[in-house]
């Protein structure tokens, strides 16, 4: 899964970086086929704003949270996700697994051959 964590209007620190990356994580015991997760966390005033965009297969699940704490916001964000995804998953039962498969394989695999590179 390929992570992205980006801070508007302040500076991320190690901890709380690590703690985003942990939330993000957590996701994946709810769904193992997500490709890519982005958090964006912005800061407003009083305000402390996370928004988690996680694409899965043919869609991206938003989850957004407005606190004035920054680690309750991307929880809230995550808990958010973690729902949709639990539906999803739901909803996916019913189609054909090697059909997902097949597409998660060729959205994670890198487009350039080793062999045809030359150093």
């Amino acid at each position: 899964m390929q992570k992205s964590i980006t801070a508007r209007h302040f500076d991320l620190t190690p901890e709380m970086k690590q703690s985003c990356e942990e939330e993000i994580d957590r996701l994946g015991k709810f769904f193992d086929n997500i490709i890519s997760a982005e958090l964006v966390l912005d800061k407003e005033r009083h305000l402390r704003k996370a928004e988690l965009k996680v694409r899965v297969y043919n869609s991206t699940i938003t989850g957004t949270a407005n606190t004035d704490d920054i680690y309750k916001s991307v929880a809230e964000a995550a808990d958010k996700v973690k729902v949709q995804l639990q539906k999803y998953k739901g909803k996916l039962k019913n189609k054909k697994p090697e059909v997902i498969t097949e597409t998660i394989n060729s959205l994670t695999r890198p487009t350039t051959d080793v062999d045809e590179i030359d150093i």
